[in-house]
This record gives structure tokens, C-alpha cells and sequence, in this order.
């Protein structure tokens, strides 16, 4: 199969699992999001009624004309219909992919919109830069440290390694982001305990403020994951050490050193790589709780305070953006792979 057949393949697999998985999305919480939906209805009306001209000669004829307006409203929004209507579930996940993802009932941007995408765009490129700057640090430290332990198979830092990828993840990294927030805010007084900046986003210094306050959740993640990144590279590079055209290297005089970084960590690169993009992918599910200890304004946050006041709309726009975030993740990943490993491509 060539290239541009495997991109077309793969990115209609792509869409057929986010369509698929925000068909599940709307039919979970379609009920409770039309409810949402005639409440704001019920309340933008009153409040036209209440700040409005019209007078009525009782409250029987104002509670009917309220009632009307409700219906006739809730009407061209599909509200009349029921929640599990083929047409109106698909209407709805089209109106999702769209970005047409409506207005939240309890957030807003720090410049005051309610629109969903607004409030979600706001977050997003904080996350990524977070868990993006995360993940380059420890595949560079991964990688380095667990080549350098591969050449030395058996020694105490290849145990030592051993050791501490097991420790790092035996424990929850909510648990370690606790520690760490009692160590270096409350006991020594390095970082502030939370993670969200204190200056405004107008303001010229919010970046450099912004960098600080992310200074303890990216350490967190660094010691969190760097072992587990060098144990696995150290496992791929010994199993390519014991590789028969390896051995030739060795017996034509080639240095060790040279062995290990050029040739070895070359052949390793297809299976780092997928695991580069295996661990981008699946660092975005732990950031609902990751950024809830530390209070860090990204996506996981949101998320975090959207699902505890039950805000549908913010819910199902999180659940599309993390879905095409990691699918893109993937996607990306499989290509590089393909283009890394000439046995795929000349498959």
C-alpha cells in the first residue's frame, strides 16, 4: 500500500472513531443537555419579560405568553423532539465537529465570553504547552540516559534504573504532584502552590508568569516519567545489541561508543518514536487530575470543575478536542513510523 493510500486508509479510521465517539457522547448526555437548554430558554425569556415593555393584564397572561415563547423557541432548537431521534443525535455530533459547541452555563474566558470554543481555545494551548514541554524533556533525557545505561547491562546505574522506574510508577502521580507541592511550596518556598498565574493575560509579563507557575508541574512530570522512558530505552537497545549485524560491527573494529549511538540507537528509532507518540497521546488523560492538584488553567482543569458542576456543553467540546488531539497524536505517530522503518514501507 503507498503512502497516500495509508493517509487516506487512516484518516477516514480517524474520523469513523471520533464520529463514533461523539455519537456515544451526545446519546449519554443528549437528555440532560436539552434540559440545560430549555432552562437557559426559560430564563432568557423571563428576562426579556421582566426587563421588556410589555405588560399583561395578569400573571395568567404572562405565565402563558412565557409558556409559548418556550415552546416556540425550544422548537427551533429540535427541543420538541426526543433526545434519541437518529436525525437529531447526528445533528447534533455535525454540530460538534463544527466547533458549533454553544455557551457554557458557569464559565467564561478571561475576557468574559461564554462561548464553548472560546472558553476551550483559551485552554488548550496551555495544556500543550505543559505536557508538550513535558514530553520533549524526558524523551531527550529518556533517551541519552537509557543509551548510556544500555552500554553498561548489569551495572549498578542499569539497576539503579531499574529501580527507580519501578518506584516512579508504583505510585500515583497525583500523589507525587502532592509531595512535591509540600516540598517546594510550603516547606522550601520555591514555587507557589498553584499553578495558576496570578497577573492578568493583558498584562506584559503574564508569559514570564505563566512559565514560573509551570515550573513545578513540569518537574513533577519530568521525574514522574524519565525513568520508565529510560528503562524502555534501554530494553529496545539491548535487544538490538544482541542483534547478529551488530556483532559484525564489532568484529570489523568499530568502537563500542560508536556502535551504541550511531548504529544501535538508528535501528531503535521506529520503536522510540511510536512511543514518543503512545506517551504525547496518553499524557492528555492524566491532565484532568494532574491540573487539578497543581490548579494549572489548561484543558484537565476544565475539564475537572465542568464534570463536577455537570456543564454539558463544556463536557461534550472538552471530550471532541481531547479525542481529535489524541487521534491526530496517533495518526502522526503512525506516519512517522511508517517513513522511520523501511520494512513498513516496502510493505
Amino acid at each position: 500500500m503507498g503512502l497516500g493510500r495509508t493517509l487516506l486508509f487512516r484518516s477516514f479510521n480517524m474520523f469513523l472513531v471520533l464520529f463514533s465517539i461523539l455519537l456515544i457522547t451526545v446519546t449519554l448526555l443528549g437528555p440532560t443537555l436539552d434540559k440545560l437548554l430549555v432552562d437557559a430558554i426559560r430564563n432568557q425569556v423571563i428576562d426579556e419579560v421582566n426587563q421588556g415593555s410589555l405588560k399583561f393584564q395578569n400573571l395568567e397572561e404572562r405565565s402563558s405568553y412565557i409558556n409559548s415563547q418556550i415552546e416556540l423557541r425550544s422548537k427551533t432548537f429540535g427541543l420538541d423532539q426526543d433526545s434519541f431521534t437518529l436525525s437529531k443525535l447526528i445533528h447534533r455530533v455535525v454540530s460538534v465537529m463544527t466547533l458549533d459547541l454553544g455557551n457554557s452555563h458557569y464559565f467564561s474566558t478571561d475576557f468574559g465570553s461564554t462561548s464553548v470554543r472560546d472558553i476551550i481555545f483559551e485552554k488548550v494551548p496551555k495544556t500543550l504547552l505543559l505536557f508538550t514541554t513535558a514530553n520533549i524533556c524526558v524523551t531527550v533525557i529518556g533517551i541519552f540516559l537509557g543509551t548510556y545505561i544500555a552500554g553498561k547491562e548489569g551495572s549498578w546505574w542499569d539497576k539503579l534504573n531499574s529501580i527507580f522506574a519501578i518506584l516512579s510508577n508504583s505510585f500515583p502521580s497525583w500523589w507525587l504532584a502532592m509531595i512535591m507541592i509540600l516540598v517546594f511550596a510550603f516547606t522550601l518556598h520555591i514555587f507557589p502552590a498553584r499553578a495558576t498565574p496570578l497577573s492578568s493575560p493583558s498584562d506584559p509579563n503574564y508569559i514570564l508568569d505563566l512559565i514560573y507557575h509551570m515550573t513545578l508541574p513540569l518537574i513533577t512530570l519530568i521525574i514522574f516519567s524519565f525513568g520508565t522512558w529510560a528503562y524502555l530505552v534501554r530494553y529496545f537497545l539491548i535487544n538490538i545489541l544482541n542483534e547478529d549485524f551488530i556483532y559484525a560491527k564489532k568484529t570489523m573494529g568499530i568502537s563500542r561508543r560508536k556502535i551504541l549511538y550511531s548504529h544501535a540507537l538508528r535501528n531503535a528509532g521506529p520503536p522510540i518514536a511510536t512511543s514518543v507518540g503512545l506517551g504525547l497521546s496518553g499524557s492528555f488523560g492524566g491532565a484532568i487530575i494532574l491540573e487539578a492538584v497543581f490548579d494549572w488553567p489548561g484543558m484537565g482543569k476544565l475539564y475537572y470543575d465542568s464534570i463536577a458542576l455537570f456543564d454539558t456543553p463544556i463536557i461534550i467540546g472538552l471530550t471532541f478536542v481531547s479525542t481529535v488531539i489524541f487521534l491526530v497524536t496517533i495518526f502522526i505517530t503512525d506516519i512517522a513510523y511508517t517513513l522511520l522503518d523501511p520494512r513498513v514501507k516496502g510493505g
